[in-house]
């Protein structure tokens, strides 16, 4: 067999290539170690950038994203009790939208699908070789043979356990990484949200935030110690903690009900450098993760895939390799820049008792300066929204 490009995995950023590369005239091929049914009842984040949304509108699938997806012009940030809304659109003159992983990757496979574009599920022992060479190969096995693709570039999309950084040389890998004190406990339920917008909480107690998938369907987290049994949190002890860490108004307002899906979440910073190697190329959460605080994993990975993309659409329309060149260093100066707000709003938020009382007190007098300066939110909400690509 033989490709153009080989793309390792099926998440959001592979399929994102491999519709830009199909749109371009190039022939891309997807091998994904799980199957497709798997892949779309991953749970994941979904709260999109413009960047990323601009993307998708070039990959063809923002339609029904647009249609659904929930416009967001604020935040709030819940401490002492009280609510204070940071004003994203008057700062910036941009949105967030929230809009499902799970509904990107449904686009993303129906839109491969009309395509007839080749997509494989449930390659087994993908392994990728020869990239530092002119002929990269990639091999797997599925349903029980075994295949060869050649190909020009190889594409590793394929998470923080994959395969692809596993296979970089070790002795020109740099890795850096910081693993956080807690995770996140969270539920989703088939419940209307509690508030229109997001509510990031400080509370003696922890962290909690309230989000949403739709008008009906909602998310939400609690800081919880990393150790902790998920059996040992039925429903009703999630909403009872919830409604403690909330300010008296929403915690009146919020509509419970039964969990559709419950998990726990450790929090983690890491970031590979660098993330080519030859004609491997690095994408998404294969070379990057950030905590969710910031509402950034996703988003770097589509900025990830316009660099990538926009690289390989030269390489192939006029045979210069410049923009393939600059693609890690461009990635890694913005993912760095992901990475810092990232640190900041877990830092800002979350309980740290290894800080001790002097922690807690710089904790408050940042939210403090936060919510009472036009310039510190404006910091913040030109973070949130996301750089320029």
């Amino acid at each position: 067999m033989r490709a153009q490009v080989a793309i390792i995995g099926a998440g959001p950023s592979g399929l994102l290539l491999g519709q830009l590369l199909h749109l371009a005239g190039i022939d891309a091929l997807i091998l994904e170690q799980r199957s497709g049914d798997y892949v779309l009842g991953r749970i994941r984040a979904g709260l999109l950038e413009q960047g990323t949304i601009d993307l998708l509108d070039r990959a063809g699938v923002g339609a029904r994203l647009h249609a659904q997806g929930l416009v967001h012009g604020g935040l709030e940030l819940g401490f002492d009790g009280m609510r204070h809304r940071v004003d994203l659109h008057g700062a910036t003159g941009k949105n967030v939208t929230i809009y499902g992983q799970t509904e990107i990757t449904k686009d993303l496979m129906d839109a491969r699908a009309a395509a007839g574009a080749n997509t494989v599920y449930e390659a087994e022992d993908v392994s990728v070789h020869d990239f530092d060479g002119k002929q990269p190969v990639v091999r797997c096995r599925k349903d029980g043979i075994e295949h060869e693709i050649a190909c020009d570039f190889i594409a590793g999309c394929d998470g923080f356990h994959g395969v692809c950084r596993q296979s970089a040389p070790q002795s020109a890998l740099q890795t850096y990484e910081r693993v956080y004190p807690f995770g996140w406990l969270g539920i989703l339920s088939d419940t209307p949200p509690v508030s229109e917008e997001l509510i990031y909480v400080n509370h003696a107690r922890g962290f909690a935030l309230c989000t949403m998938r739709s008008r009906t369907r909602s998310r939400y987290y609690l800081q919880c110690a990393l150790d902790e049994n998920i059996e040992a949190w039925p429903d009703a002890r999630f909403w009872d903690e919830l409604r403690l860490r909330l300010d008296e108004e929403t915690a009146a307002r919020l509509v419970t009900g039964p969990s559709i899906e419950k998990s726990i979440a450790p929090l983690r910073s890491f970031v590979a450098e660098p993330m080519r190697f030859g004609r491997l190329f690095l994408a998404g959460d294969a070379a990057h993760i950030v905590p969710p605080t910031g509402a950034k994993g996703l988003n770097l990975a589509a900025s990830d895939i316009h660099y990538l993309s926009g690289g390989l659409i030269d390489y192939y329309a006029t045979g210069k390799t410049a923009e393939l060149d600059a693609y890690s260093e461009k990635c890694l100066r913005r993912i760095w820049q992901a990475e810092r707000f990232s640190w900041w709003m877990t830092n800002l938020l979350h309980r740290f008792p290894e800080n001790g009382p002097f922690g807690e007190k710089m904790q408050r007098a940042e939210l403090e300066y936060l919510v009472g300066s036009p310039a510190a939110r404006a910091t913040l909400a030109e973070n949130y929204v996301g750089l320029p690509f």
